[in-house]
């Protein structure tokens, strides 16, 4: 099926417009890349692979609303793959339509950790069904995930590794078999963890997930302003023995809600109920100013603001707890299940603390 090609920035804008009254104010707004890149238009029963194959960098592929059958995988720099908000849906097609499909995820975004894939942006469109993620991004520079719907995926909603400088912002991850929002050095390997650069996890709904966010190994990045409810576990830092370590950063002003839904253990943590915020094996992590209020549950991580070790026994070192909201969370509110001793609270509010003193 060929693909639509307008050249002139007005002609895209109009076209862009011309999709439907549905259309988000991001699919109506080209980004300022594409000013000199081409619109590619794609129509329900069309292939998206097809438009984003001929692409190239600077270009948008443009989606109308409606179904999309089958995975999506982007190699080129530069892009953005644009819907027409939560009504423009990928869902799974034969299963072997391309590499990301044989994997099991929805929409790959690839580059290598030698050769990061720089500046794609994904907006504007919905992810659901999948066996594995439902948005997967390995080695990635200045990727930018907004305003997805990305559900009922049955691996993590949308994530990411090996990757530095990402936004994402803005999303709703939904109802997935594992976390929200996922980053981590690799998936499925060992290693130290790098620094994401500024990588921003801001403004996502993240709800009935095994956990909101979690982070896996990395540092230098900050998880803002989201509201993470319903899940088992709200946020978790992991990290290990590997060096440099787990941490350096920030984890604030984010609302953590009634996260009390039950999880079985996996090979490598534990069941989890009723946690909010969890730390295991990190250094110099801040957590402020975040709203924690009722996760309650019976299992090693239960509680507002939880430290303990890591998987492999390392404890969590020179961490801030400072500035935070806690209520109605049990078994507390924060609670130091840990054995290292250089960890600080202050300025917190709240009412019961494993051990006393740290309300």
């Amino acid at each position: 099926m060929p693909t639509r090609r307008i050249h002139h920035l007005a002609a895209a804008t109009a076209a862009a417009t011309a999709l439907t009254t549905a259309v988000t104010t991001l699919a109506a707004a080209p980004a300022a890349h594409a000013a000199s890149g081409r619109l590619h238009l794609v129509l329900p029963g069309e292939s998206i692979q097809q438009a984003v194959d001929a692409a190239r960098s600077g270009d948008t592929v443009q989606l109308f609303p409606g179904t999309y059958r089958g995975s999506v995988r982007i190699t080129t720099p530069g892009l953005t793959l644009r819907g027409a908000g939560p009504a423009s849906v990928i869902t799974p097609g034969d299963g072997k339509e391309n590499a990301c499909a044989t994997a099991g995820h929805g929409l790959c975004v690839v580059g290598t950790e030698a050769a990061p894939l720089p500046d794609v942006t994904v907006e504007a469109l919905a992810v659901t069904g999948f066996r594995k993620n439902g948005i997967d991004a390995s080695g990635t520079s200045g990727l930018t995930v907004r305003a997805t719907y990305v559900h009922d995926n049955a691996q993590q909603g949308i994530s990411q590794e090996m990757s530095t400088r990402a936004v994402i912002a803005g999303n709703r991850s939904v109802d997935n078999g594992q976390s929200g929002v996922f980053l981590a050095n690799y998936a499925n390997r060992e290693g130290g963890a790098p620094d994401t650069g500024g990588t921003v996890v801001e403004g996502n709904l993240l709800t009935g997930n095994r956990v909101g966010v979690t982070v896996r190994r990395l540092r230098g990045l900050a998880v803002q302003g989201n509201e993470i409810r319903e899940n088992c576990g709200g946020v978790f830092v992991v990290g290990d023995e590997g060096v440099p370590r787990a941490g350096d950063l920030d984890i604030r002003k984010n609302r953590v809600v009634a996260n009390n839904r039950f999880c079985p253990a996996n090979p490598r943590l534990g069941a989890i109920q009723g946690a909010g915020i969890v730390l295991t094996g990190t250094e110099d992590a801040r957590v402020t100013d975040n709203e924690v209020h009722d996760n309650v549950g019976t299992s090693d991580f239960s509680g507002g603001i939880v430290l303990f070790k890591s998987v492999v026994g390392v404890a969590n070192a020179r961490n801030t707890i400072t500035g935070n909201h806690l209520s109605g969370n049990s078994p507390a509110d924060i609670a130091d299940r840990d054995t290292g001793g250089d960890n600080s609270f202050a300025r917190n509010t709240c009412s019961r603390s494993e051990p006393s003193g740290h309300c």
